[in-house]
């Protein structure tokens, strides 16, 4: 008997603490050494997928700038030499390949997310990890790439003559809200897919409206008037009207010139997005397994 109560009054152990449980809603609590190894395997997983992307392949990593420049280079000689945009907007062909390559961040998040957790369906049904780690872990594959590209776009960039100053330090804070909206988005739509198969075709639709909704082809200023803030809700249209002020033409006006305190709307709903797919990817990825 008295084995039995000292037994139950043995204090936990490390490993107790830090094993994730459903509670509630489904959602496990956040602990730090948690936390730590969720980054840690979403690194991992990230940065292998990121290697095994290319392997076997003659070129290896140099395959991620061939579709972003092969588009670019087709969608600069449309809308430059036949179509004549950049008559009026300072280094567009600069501000073309930013958007571009932020553009292809996103859409390379958000589509891989969708089926993300149906294509990892073995994965999470053999082995006990967070689910979060799979959309993070894309986030961070996309991230590689992005670094991989943006190497390759400044020579590009210093070739027409634009060169860093204090002004590209902008870059941090719009690449992290891009990756928050990015993730944000993609955790909604893998948890959707899920139940619902039609996310993906819808998702596609979506993402080419995007972009050309996006001021990827062309620049804020030139939109009506009666149009501009609409168009400025969108997060990526947000985002990339302010790169060009703070990267590409610092005389091209930034997102508060253009907006105002309408600016807080794009802000909004990056946090709002981010936010929202993170608790609802918690909630229901307790019961992912069961619904796949």
């Amino acid at each position: 008997m008295s084995e039995t109560a000292t037994t139950s009054e043995t204090p936990p152990t490390i490993d107790t603490v830090t094993t994730v449980e459903p509670v509630g809603s489904g959602a496990p609590p956040v602990r730090w050494p948690e936390t730590r190894r969720i980054l840690n395997l979403a690194w991992t997983l990230g940065l292998t997928d990121w290697k095994l992307r290319f392997y076997g392949s003659a070129l290896g990593a140099l395959w991620t700038l061939v579709r972003p420049f092969a588009f670019f280079g087709v969608i600069l000689f449309v809308f430059t030499e036949i179509a004549q945009l950049d008559a009026n907007v300072h280094h567009y062909s600069v501000y073309i390949l930013f958007a571009l390559v932020f553009f292809t961040f996103f859409a390379e998040v958000t589509t891989a997310s969708v089926t993300s957790l149906v294509d990892r369906e073995g994965l999470l049904r053999k082995m006990h990890f967070d689910p979060i780690v799979i959309p993070l872990s894309l986030a961070i594959t996309a991230l590689l790439n992005l670094g991989l590209t943006f190497v390759a776009v400044l020579i590009f960039v210093f070739a027409n003559g634009v060169w860093p100053d204090w002004g590209w330090l902008a870059l941090i804070p719009l690449v992290l809200a891009l990756t928050m909206f990015s993730v944000g988005l993609g955790m909604l739509l893998s948890v959707l897919y899920v139940r619902y198969r039609d996310i993906r075709p819808i998702w596609e639709v979506t993402s080419q409206m995007l972009f050309y909704g996006s001021t990827i082809l062309y620049v804020a200023t030139t939109i009506p008037l009666q149009y501009q803030h609409y168009v400025l809700c969108n997060p990526l249209a947000a985002i990339f009207s302010q790169m060009r002020h703070a990267v590409v033409d610092p005389d091209a006006p930034s997102i508060i010139d253009l907006m105002g305190w309408r600016a807080l709307v794009p802000a909004g709903i990056i946090v709002f997005t981010f936010v929202l797919g993170v608790w609802w990817f918690r909630r229901e990825s307790p019961r992912v397994a069961e619904n796949l």
